[in-house]
């Protein structure tokens, strides 16, 4: 597998929403409720600042996904937010990291300076951990800040990373 990400296209969509309705319908990470159809789909990946899609060289199959987007407006505009996604069946195979370092590289290239994530999930381990040896400083806990699809509800996690 040779893993490599490039702007997401309008042919990307079915496989696209698919991974991002996967993590949608998990409720254990994404604010979202509603998940998306090829219209809202192509509307909601169009309007960001930018979509990564990351996919196999080799096969072309796309592995996950990646939103990046202004994380407030005006004299906060210069902090970008983002949201990651993979493929449930090519998780563990470091995807992840590699939409992250894309993203790091683009929110650059548009000329942000930081990046928040404003709800990591205390229970997404892997992100967690991945945050951490990318360099991304915690802010502190929100307790019970995220809705688990069961109704509960979990603590949150902010972050930042100076670009």
């Amino acid at each position: 597998m040779n893993i490599k990400v490039r702007e997401f296209r309008n042919e990307d969509i079915h496989k696209a929403i698919e991974i991002w309705n996967q993590v949608v319908e998990d409720g254990v990470a994404f604010p979202q409720i509603d998940k998306l159809t090829v219209d809202t789909g192509l509307e909601f990946f169009q309007s960001q600042s930018y979509t990564g899609i990351a996919y196999d060289e080799e096969t072309g199959q796309i592995a996950g996904l990646y939103i990046l987007h202004p994380n407030n407006i005006g004299r906060c505009g210069h902090i970008c937010n983002a949201s990651y996604a993979v493929s449930s069946n090519m998780r563990g195979h470091h995807i992840g990291e590699r939409l992250v370092l894309d993203c790091l590289k683009m929110a650059k290239e548009f000329k942000f300076g930081i990046m928040q994530f404003n709800a990591v999930v205390k229970s997404n381990k892997a992100a967690l951990a991945l945050y951490k040896k990318l360099g991304f400083v915690q802010l502190g806990v929100i307790p019970d800040g995220f809705m688990l699809k069961d109704g509960s509800f979990e603590d949150i996690i902010p972050h930042y990373h100076i670009l």
